[in-house]
């Protein structure tokens, strides 16, 4: 039986267990999945319990520091210094991001080569204000005063990769434009305050397609308002899916139909609902 975990610190609630586990069935696999909590400190010491594992994945706050370990990392994992996601082929321990990919393929049907609105530009929006502006997006990022320092590191380190691309920079509170697509890249509207939104309904309305990369609740306040206004709109759960499902195409060559994909992300998407009934939290 091939062994795979999820190491991070603290790990609390996961849905991951439950995801890979489902993936694993469907392509009648011999396999596990657990969660291991390795502290910050004692990282750097756990290459050799590492290799015994067939694969793993990887959450805050290893992302990064996991690095070291690694034998090689793959063009993903080098593009965002950050790696989720490891195979072992043969003792050599092989780093990728799966992150992206997921997100990727969560809004494969969007318009990302149009105007795209994006909140919050640290961790996981500084991975999609990337992908985005890959896709040839025309970007705005919509801030807290907080966060000017950020978004211009960003700016600064998209446009070294993609020099053409066209980036702008705003308080949330002060963008009144029509976007093709706003993504949520904030915590706005996760469990405890899941009633918040990260944008205003005027600017809802104006666009044509949301993303919210909150997954707990299924549905935040985002999403419910933009559908209100007839818009399309999806949540986090599909991209913690899909990031998976990439993560076992990896590990396993395992390919799945849209269809079983599907079906994961609804199995998810009541677990979450029945287990936070008043709209909980969790980690990867």
């Amino acid at each position: 039986m091939n062994k795979y975990i999820l190491i991070g610190y603290p790990l609390g609630h996961s849905m991951s267990p439950m995801i890979h586990e489902k993936l694993f069935n469907i392509k009648n696999r011999e396999a596990s999945y657990e969660l291991v909590e390795i502290a910050p400190e004692d990282i750097s010491s756990k290459g050799d319990f590492l290799r015994q594992f067939r694969g793993f994945n990887i959450t805050i706050p290893h992302k990064q520091n996991i690095i070291p370990l690694l034998d090689e990392i793959g063009e993903s994992a080098a593009r965002y210094n950050s790696v989720n996601c490891v195979v072992n082929d043969g003792g050599k321990l092989i780093g990728y991001n799966t992150d992206c990919d997921g997100f990727i393929r969560s809004v494969e049907k969007y318009p990302m080569d149009g105007n795209v609105l994006l909140v919050g530009c640290g961790g996981v929006g500084r991975m999609m204000a990337i992908e985005a502006a890959r896709s040839g997006a025309e970007l705005t990022f919509g801030i807290l005063p907080c966060d000017k320092e950020k978004a211009a590191v960003l700016t600064e380190e998209i446009h070294a990769m993609s020099p053409n691309t066209k980036i702008k920079t705003a308080l949330t509170t002060d963008i009144d434009e029509s976007f093709d697509v706003i993504l949520n890249a904030s915590p706005a509207g996760m469990y405890p305050k899941t009633e918040t939104c990260p944008v205003s309904d005027s600017l809802i309305e104006k666009c044509s397609f949301v993303f919210d990369a909150v997954y707990n609740p299924v549905e935040t306040t985002f999403m419910r308002k933009a559908r209100s206004f007839g818009k399309t709109a999806k949540g986090g759960s599909a991209m913690l899916v899909l990031q998976a499902v990439k993560a076992h195409e990896l590990w396993d060559n395992d390919f799945y139909t849209d269809e079983q994909i599907n079906e994961i992300i609804s199995a998810m998407e009541k677990q979450v609902s029945e287990q936070f009934p008043i709209n909980g939290g969790g980690t990867q």
